[in-house]
């Protein structure tokens, strides 16, 4: 999603299609794709690398404010 200068905008937590907290709603609006193929993404990610993805994740949740 670019803002009117044609930059990419702040990542925000999308709370209105979030599952758990809002941290893959907010990544595929801010990269314009359904949230589904993120939320795979992260499944698939926690599946082969969970010591990476779910504290990342968690620093998400945290740093990430809400929409």
């Amino acid at each position: 999603m670019n803002n009117q200068f044609g930059r990419p905008g702040r990542l925000y937590r999308d709370l209105n299609r979030a599952m758990i907290s809002g941290v893959c709603a907010g990544v595929a609006r801010q990269i314009s794709v359904d949230p589904l193929w993120v939320r795979g993404a992260a499944v698939a990610g926690v599946i082969f690398a969970p010591m990476v993805v779910l504290p990342g994740y968690a620093l998400a949740v945290v740093l990430v404010p809400k929409a």
